[in-house]
């Protein structure tokens, strides 16, 4: 049975910031993954789907791959992701290796993610070597309009999508959620499967600013208007076409950025309401506040947490920095604004107090992990938000560059540490004023 194959390979989004799976319970054989582009790339913070078709005789024989980020089959993302969906990898029949039953899913994810390197145009048979003046240019070019279209579709037109907006930026009128609907009730074949929906807001939240970072990039090396290069290995159905037009999307990322905000602010109406009518998820959120206080206090934490209005889906945290660290005499204050479908949308986290951070963005939001096993746990998520202010020696990972400026200063040579040390002291010390 694939099922007891490949349930096993399935690993969570939280214990990845780069990759995501999800299925069905009643389809174990029909899997989406996530892919997000690999930083310094022109893929960078991309979304990139796949679907997974294992047959009944995986492993002996490979899943079929198609990606599903194709801009309704227009689009072809690299030489070896095709405008149709096909993925080609060595296993699947082309020369080289052949498919192992060793390799699971993560492998062939980590093989497809190598394709969105730097330089994509050398992943072309015969390209691999191309060094003439020619081909040089073709390099950029083929760059240039990856980053475009990575920004274009594989982001700004999946979070429309998800928010219901139109590209002038309009939002379509959203059906009321029933707050009492019993989940497990629900008919899994009639109701619509976007497992990284919520995942992919969030972490839209945390690449804000690389987005507008790579939108002035972009306008610092194209023209507006400018027609993309077609490169020597496009076909006519099988390429990448299109105009350079980054203000137009510098604009609509913007209106996304807002639209993201005003959802979050309607979740503390919609919880009041979630409340009132004493729903599943309104009485665990306020029986996990009392918790969580009881367990702070036992604990002797300084910090305090309260209700935000009496509401449960708004908590609020004042944090008092670590002794001993640069946090050492800071008081900050941050809130988690849930979701009347909490957990499957993950609480939304934003400090008040302005931190000069490199785990934290400019408009206030922490990048932090949670386990997926502990999802349900608002104890957990604020530990985590903690952790990630705290971590003295974190290991090198560009998946968190939540803040450009901060991240760059933090990871440079001992000045530019130095200079971040400032900065951030400097934050700490006007958190009490």
């Amino acid at each position: 049975m694939v099922s007891k194959t490949v349930a096993p390979c399935i690993f969570s989004s939280q214990d990845s910031l780069a990759l995501a799976v999800a299925c069905r319970d009643i389809d174990v054989r029909n899997v989406k993954a996530l892919i997000i582009g690999p930083h310094e790339t022109p893929y960078e913070f991309g979304f990139f789907e796949f679907d997974f078709k294992f047959n009944k005789d995986y492993p002996r024989k490979s899943p079929t791959v198609t990606c599903t980020t194709t801009n309704s089959g227009r689009t072809r993302f690299n030489p070896n992701i095709y405008a149709n969906g096909k993925v080609c990898l060595t296993w699947r029949g082309e020369p080289g290796e052949e498919w192992s039953a060793a390799q699971g899913l993560e492998s062939i994810l980590l093989s497809i993610q190598s394709l969105m390197s730097t330089n994509p145009y050398e992943n072309e048979p015969g390209f691999e070597d191309a060094n003439e003046s020619s081909d040089k240019k073709n390099q950029k070019d083929y760059v240039q309009k990856i980053r475009h279209e990575t920004l274009r579709i594989s982001v700004i037109q999946r979070l429309e999508e998800y928010l219901g907006m139109d590209a002038g930026g309009s939002i379509n009128p959203m059906v009321p959620s029933d707050y009492d609907l019993d989940m497990d009730t629900l008919d899994e074949d009639s109701t619509p499967f976007l497992p990284f929906k919520d995942l992919c807001k969030r972490r839209f939240l945390w690449y804000y600013e690389s987005y507008l970072a790579a939108v002035q990039k972009g306008k610092e090396e194209t023209k507006d208007g400018q027609s993309f290069t077609r490169m020597p290995f496009e076909g006519a159905s099988n390429s990448m076409e299109g105009k350079f037009n980054y203000p137009e999307l510098e604009r609509r990322l913007r209106n996304i950025k807002n639209a993201l905000d005003a959802e979050t602010d309607r979740w503390a109406a919609e919880g009041m309401e979630a409340k009132a009518k004493e729903t599943t998820v309104a009485v665990n959120l306020y029986r996990q506040f009392e918790q969580v206080v009881e367990s702070f206090k036992r604990a002797d934490l300084p910090h305090n947490i309260e209700l935000v209005d009496s509401n449960p889906f708004i908590w609020a945290v004042t944090y008092f920095g670590k002794p001993m660290t640069n946090l050492d005499g800071g008081l900050f204050r941050f809130r988690l604004h849930f979701s009347p479908r909490f957990p499957e949308e993950q609480p939304r986290v934003r400090f008040e107090t302005r931190l000069f951070h490199h785990r934290i963005s400019p408009d206030g939001t922490p990048c932090y992990v949670s386990a997926i096993s502990k999802r349900e746990d608002v104890k957990s998520h604020i530990e985590a938000v903690i952790d990630a202010l705290e971590e003295e020696n974190p290991p090198y990972d560009p998946r968190t560059l939540v803040n450009p400026e901060a991240f760059k200063l933090y990871w440079g040579g001992v000045d530019e540490r130095r200079n971040y040390n400032r900065r951030l002291r400097r934050s700490v010390q006007q958190s009490m004023e």
